[in-house]
């Protein structure tokens, strides 16, 4: 860490009034003399109030909570990408870059997502709306390629993470486009019904019959 204007110990932070009841929720399901069980959870809900990314004194706030030393904090902040230590954009738009998604196209839409946004991976749009990442493997395999989409507009009530899965170029381009208007884009596949055949359903296409061995009637 380095400390910066925006970011260093001297700038006060704690959760909010709102957000101290599902503090102590998460506290509640460890022993008290197990706190720093409680630590991933509390990071989770720290990110989502600070609008998706952990900054020092945030992290030394829940290492406060958890009753363990600042560098444990640290040290698990930084060993999880899913933990933030940059600023992000309201959107963070995380392309899977895996082997079943990067040999159905995934690098076509992280190219099409960055000429979109005007941005390189990892970089933010100069309005603050969109962060372009990558993740490793999102377990949709069936369905790559895919993009994750986590939302911190609405803080931590608010907060969503979905899949926009089955994706081309152009329709990676056109969540972001109704997500930035503040629309509901489909989540999950893009093209079909859950994990079902490419060509569409093919079995069970009538309701099954009753058993022969007796008369439901």
């Amino acid at each position: 860490h380095r400390d910066t204007p925006e970011d260093n110990a001297s700038l006060p932070w704690s959760f909010d009034e709102a957000t101290k009841p599902r503090v102590d929720e998460i506290l509640a399901r460890y022993p008290t003399n197990y706190k720093r069980s409680a630590m991933i959870p509390l990071l989770d809900l720290a990110q989502r109030q600070n609008a998706g990314h952990l900054s020092l004194s945030l992290m030394n706030h829940v290492a406060e909570i958890c009753e363990v030393a600042p560098i444990r904090v640290y040290e698990v902040a930084t060993f999880y990408s899913m933990f933030n230590r940059q600023k992000m954009g309201k959107l963070h738009v995380m392309v899977c870059g895996t082997t079943p998604c990067m040999l159905r196209g995934a690098r076509d839409i992280e190219r099409a997502l960055s000429e979109y946004m005007g941005v390189e991976k990892f970089e933010t749009t100069k309005d603050g709306m969109f962060t372009l990442g990558e993740m490793e493997c999102m377990g949709c395999c069936v369905n790559a390629p895919m993009i994750a989409v986590a939302d911190y507009r609405a803080g931590v009530e608010g907060y969503s993470y979905n899949y926009y899965e089955d994706l081309t170029p152009q329709s990676a381009v056109r969540v972001c486009e109704e997500l930035k208007a503040g629309k509901s884009p489909r989540v999950g596949s893009q093209t079909r019904d859950k994990a079902e055949p490419l060509p569409g359903q093919t079995t069970l296409l009538e309701p099954p019959p009753g058993p022969q061995c007796r008369d439901l009637n």
